[in-house]
């Protein structure tokens, strides 16, 4: 295995394993707060990694995309924490902040893991293996949250969208979700969610976290 790419790996792999374990955990938690236990009785609601990983769809697809497009494109998920939005005590407007649990928990780890950024240079840290670590850190999570929020059921922003509609266009919507994977991964292949989705709202997350964290850079 080529040296760079073990670097790469090693480098990403912390960033990822808490973007999508707390995302997880966030849904669950956030459901728990509004009346439904499903998610902590599994013991879903937990920083325990393996209690997410699902292993095709957060190691082997991600690895294997990456050899086959020399790193140009990988994607990958984690198990869905299980919500019985039956059981929340509002089903339409608890279901919204359930969905909204997962992103919002990224864009808080990008932002957290920019302080870090910013605390290395600081201190006048220029170890490249926690430079680099700090930057996939905000990427990651910012590319996560954003593809999240992608208005496509079974993605977390169909979810906020079917809460928003009306009760017709709303089941509409939700009979799609057996489809939505293929078609969210028809739009990568394509190029056509990076191009109008992705890239877009990442830049202007990059943005957010400069603006954010602009005062602590001249604090410090």
């Amino acid at each position: 295995m080529d040296s760079s790419l073990i670097q790469t790996i090693v480098v990403y792999a912390l960033p990822v394993i808490f973007a999508i374990t707390l995302h997880e955990a966030a849904h669950g938690y956030v459901a728990r707060l509004l009346g439904d236990n499903t998610a902590y009785v599994l013991g879903r609601v937990s920083f325990n990694p393996m209690r997410h990983i699902d292993p095709l769809g957060t190691i082997a697809i991600p690895l294997l995309l990456y050899f086959v497009t020399s790193g140009a494109f990988v994607f990958g998920y984690a198990k869905p924490v299980p919500v019985a939005f039956g059981n929340l005590r509002n089903p339409r407007w608890g279901s919204l902040w359930v969905a909204l649990a997962g992103p919002m928990c990224n864009f808080v780890q990008a932002l957290i893991w920019g302080v870090i950024g910013v605390s290395l240079a600081a201190m006048n840290i220029q170890e490249p293996f926690f430079t680099r670590m700090a930057g996939a850190g905000v990427g990651i999570n910012l590319v996560l949250g954003v593809l999240n929020l992608f208005p496509l059921p079974p993605l977390d922003g169909g979810r906020v969208l079917t809460a928003l509609l009306p009760a017709r266009q709303s089941i509409a919507l939700s009979r799609i979700e057996p489809y939505g994977f293929f078609i969210v991964m028809a739009l990568v292949m394509t190029g056509t969610l990076t191009t109008f989705w992705l890239r877009p709202l990442v830049n202007l997350g990059y943005d957010a976290v400069t603006a954010i964290l602009t005062p602590l850079v001249s604090l410090l």
